[in-house]
């Protein structure tokens, strides 16, 4: 499984540091929504579902988490520690985001407006669309 993780380009000096991102440069897609998630309760799993067509860019801007990729026919967990770090999570792959540290935040570049109809939920339902998928 091809996992691709972005090290962004941070800039600073005394008085800390700043990362920029642009979309079609340090983001492969046009950024339609932006979210995060915080205050993940202990021992909580965050995602369990996968997306038709959305893709994202997952960064842990404090603290860590563990993300759980599966495309259908393998897994692989990533870990998120760093803030200048970003995990592309493409379309067609479950995820499933846990193990956040205290304080975590984990953010979200998507590359297209929440529409519920895009998600699988259903890990089951997300293998035969998979399947299907290998198909056409």
């Amino acid at each position: 499984m091809l996992v691709t993780k972005y090290v962004f380009q941070p800039h600073g000096d005394y008085r800390g540091q700043l990362i920029a991102l642009e979309e079609f440069k340090d983001i492969p897609f046009r950024i339609k929504r932006v979210y995060y998630m915080y205050d993940t309760a202990d021992g909580f799993v965050r995602g369990k579902h996968a997306h038709k067509n959305l893709e994202q860019i997952l960064v842990c801007i404090h603290g860590s988490c563990k993300i759980k990729l599966d495309n259908g026919y393998e897994q692989k967990v990533v870990p998120l520690e760093k803030p200048y770090e970003g995990l592309y999570v493409p379309n067609n792959m479950w995820r499933e985001m846990y193990d956040f540290s205290e304080g975590a935040v984990l953010l979200v570049f998507a590359s297209e407006l929440y529409d519920a109809s895009d998600y699988i939920r259903d890990y089951d339902e997300f293998l035969e669309f998979v399947k299907n998928d290998k198909k056409e």
